[in-house]
C-alpha cells in the first residue's frame, strides 16, 4: 500500500462483509478501500489490481517479491 499513498491515494479501512473494496475516485481523489473483513489473498489481489491500474510499475523500483506477486496476481 506504501506506493498508493506515494501516489497520493488515501487509505481507508473499515468492515465492508467481507468483499474487498478496491480503488475510486471521490471527488477528484483516489481513495483505496481495504475490507477487514476479506480475506488477506484476496485483498492483497485487490491491492495489486489497483497499484497496477495507478502507477506504471516497469518504471518504479519493487521488491522482487512484490514484483513477482504484481504480475502473477493483478489483471492488466
Amino acid at each position: 500500500m506504501a506506493v498508493l499513498t506515494q501516489k497520493g491515494v488515501t487509505i481507508r479501512t473499515g468492515p465492508m462483509g467481507g468483499g474487498g473494496g478496491g480503488l475510486c475516485k471521490i471527488k477528484g481523489s483516489s481513495v483505496f478501500f481495504v475490507d477487514t473483513e476479506c480475506p488477506t489473498h484476496e485483498m492483497a489481489v485487490i491491492c495489486a489490481n489497483a497499484v497496477k491500474e495507478i502507477t506504471n510499475i516497469d518504471i518504479i523500483y519493487l521488491r522482487p517479491q512484490i514484483r513477482q506477486f504484481l504480475e502473477e496476481n493483478a489483471v492488466g
